[in-house]
């Protein structure tokens, strides 16, 4: 058996020693401390947001800007179905409920129409969401004027998931600076990791300074321990603040190496009948964290667990498209609104898409690996149709 090949794994620049070392040597090892500041600027300075607070996830970052919007039991927010579970479970912590808009073809993220339908029937129900959660899928940006167009229409706030795009841009301006709130993740299998981690950025200056409160437990000024209302404990250490800024400096060393990747995988592949790689809107940049495409059965002769059962029996790591969260036993019978009436796109895209191993430390005989298998099943597959 060959070394297996992992999807997203960390990549390490080298540097992060230095700032693991200095915190160790000033005694900066419980959360906060000179390299949570310094990184907090860090990302202030590269996305070109006001301010910025690093807590210990993602999800954390999206609970505490749903806190800060003030949804509460019996609100609604509306959220992209076709993403991680993470994006929407902040939204049951606050007693809200959910409710999921479906995806558009040419970035598999939010569809503006859906959206609207959701508004329009919003307002006549006297019922409007508090917030709306906007997910970069795979690190391609969705269709930011359109979507906030319909949120400043209705007057409600976005909050822009960018967990997975970071390093990615819409029409030059960096992706998770578009919401009333940005978040990031720097989970071991995103493009930048800081072991486990994220960062909530924002231009409301006021806002980021009440989510610091909030995630230290929302202790008041006094000499003693006073609580009035309730907080969290979210924020990220001095140690995994230090990873995360050796990490930045080479973010865009890790872009380009996840682009060259795609660029691999899409001249060897995209002209396999029924291979149909995720789009690249016009005037964006992806930083490709995931290489993800869609098979056509029809065309290919070949469903994706098909695929994804040779890839693993070659010790091969690559995944389905994330399943909707409206198809989630967790929200079932939750509201959900499809792109056109007689067209879902995120469950089709569940259904057809794949995800490739693409970590930017991934070797070229590494990739060759996966494009030999890929080819080889699916010439298989076309010879028995008789296609070749």
């Amino acid at each position: 058996m060959q070394p297996k090949i992992f999807l997203s794994p960390p990549h390490m620049s080298g540097n992060e020693h230095q700032y693991i070392m200095e915190a160790f040597e000033t005694n900066w090892i419980a959360p906060l401390g000179p390299n949570v500041d310094a990184f907090e600027k860090e990302i202030v300075s590269y996305t070109g947001a006001r301010e910025a607070i690093a807590v210990s996830s993602g999800t954390a970052a999206i609970h505490l800007a749903l806190s800060l919007l003030g949804v509460t039991k019996g609100d609604r927010v509306f959220c992209s179905s076709l993403t991680f579970v993470a994006s929407a479970n902040p939204i049951v912590y606050q007693g809200a409920e959910p409710v999921f808009i479906d995806s558009e073809p040419e970035t598999w993220n939010m569809s503006p129409k859906a959206l609207v339908r959701g508004l329009k029937e919003a307002v006549m129900a006297g019922r409007l969401p508090k917030a709306v959660i906007v997910v970069n899928l795979y690190g391609q940006s969705a269709k930011m004027d359109e979507l906030l167009s319909v949120c400043n229409q209705y007057d409600v706030p976005m909050i822009e998931d960018a967990a997975e795009s970071l390093g990615s841009s819409y029409k030059g301006k960096a992706s998770g600076s578009f919401g009333k709130f940005g978040i990031f993740s720097f989970n071991g299998n995103k493009i930048i990791t800081t072991s486990g981690g994220g960062m909530l950025v924002s231009n409301d200056i006021e806002a980021i300074q009440r989510a610091r409160f909030l995630a230290t437990q929302a202790r008041d000024p006094a000499p003693h321990y006073q609580h009035s209302i309730l907080g969290y404990n979210y924020r990220m250490s001095n140690i995994l603040a230090g990873i995360g800024r050796a990490q930045l400096q080479v973010l865009e060393d890790r872009v380009e190496a996840r682009r060259r990747i795609y660029n691999h995988y899409y001249r060897e592949l995209s002209q396999i009948p029924g291979v149909h790689f995720m789009p690249e809107l016009e005037n964006t940049r992806t930083n490709r964290w995931l290489t993800a495409l869609t098979i056509k059965v029809d065309e290919a002769n070949i469903f994706v667990k098909q695929l994804l059962a040779s890839l693993n029996e070659n010790n091969i790591e690559a995944r389905p498209v994330w399943k909707p969260l409206h198809l989630q036993p967790l929200f079932q019978g939750v509201k959900y609104y499809p792109h056109d009436e007689n067209e879902h796109v995120a469950e089709r895209l569940f259904q057809t898409g794949i995800c490739l191993p693409s970590g930017s430390n991934m070797t070229e005989d590494e990739q060759n690996r996966v494009i030999d298998i890929f080819k080889e099943v699916c010439e298989e597959a076309l010879t028995i149709e008789g296609i070749v």
